[in-house]
This record gives structure tokens, sequence and C-alpha cells, in this order.
């Protein structure tokens, strides 16, 4: 079932639920998914790939909002926003724990040889592909940055 389906499914249940945080949530999804399709050079269909990037980049505004919320003293603002990304985040594949990140990290640099900060892109690129929506890049950029410079 494609991601879009899957939307669809939990989007009718949330309307029979009348759960209004989830419609939402769900409703932004589906509106990205369909700018996506209709992107200038896109195809019918969106690769795992694409979906796994728009779904990230949901739960990642979302989080962003909560976080400008909390600092302005807004915990009634934050929470609906925090809610929603947790909604977004049930399509993402399971995230992985800071140690085996570690362990695709260390592995990555002794494939490609890199010594020290010059290859943190090479470094970063081969590892947030291979770990695409199991990590956020800025854990992945911190446990480079902490392999490179030791």
């Amino acid at each position: 079932m494609s991601l879009q389906q899957e939307v669809m499914v939990a989007l009718k249940n949330a309307m029979k639920a009348k759960d209004q945080i989830a419609l939402t949530a769900l409703r932004a999804v589906k509106s990205a998914i369909l700018l996506a399709k209709t992107e200038s050079g896109a195809g019918d269909e969106l690769t795992e790939e694409q979906e796994l990037k728009l779904l990230q980049k949901q739960v990642k505004q979302r989080k962003d909002s909560a976080t400008v919320y909390i600092e302005q003293g807004r915990e009634d603002l934050a929470a609906p926003e925090l809610a929603e990304a947790e909604i977004i985040s049930q399509f993402l594949p399971e995230a992985l724990s800071e140690d085996e990140i570690e362990k695709v990290v260390v592995a990555t640099i002794d494939q490609i040889g890199a010594d020290g900060m010059k290859d943190m892109g090479k470094v970063m690129g081969m590892v947030s592909k291979e770990l695409a929506g199991q990590a956020d890049g800025k854990t992945i950029s911190t446990i480079v940055k902490a392999k490179l410079s030791s």
C-alpha cells in the first residue's frame, strides 16, 4: 500500500473518530503528497525515498514550531504541534538508537577512509542516504562530528 493510500485510510478513521488533531496532521501530509506529485519533473508516483523525506520534513516543521512556542511560553500551542508530529511519525520507519547510528557512521568512516573534518560531507552524504527515514540529520551530524574530530 502506498503512503497516499495509508494516509487516506488513516484520514477516514480520524474522521470517524472525530479526532481533529489527527485530521489536521493527515490533511497536511495529503496536501504535501499532492504538491510533490504536481511539481515539475515528478512522475505519477513518489519513490519511497521521496515519501520519507516528505514525512520527515512534516515532522521537523511541527517539532520546530513546538520548540518556538515553548520558548515563548505558549505550551497551549506547542501541545497540538507535538501531537501532530507524533501522528505523522507513525508513517515513518522506526528510528534507530544513537548506538546503532554510531555503528553505521564508524563503518562508513572506515569504508571511505575518512580522516578529519574535511571528509564530513562525504560521510554525511553516505550515512544520510543509508539511514533515510531512520535517523534525523541533526543526530547523524553530531555523531559524525564527534567521530571525525577524535
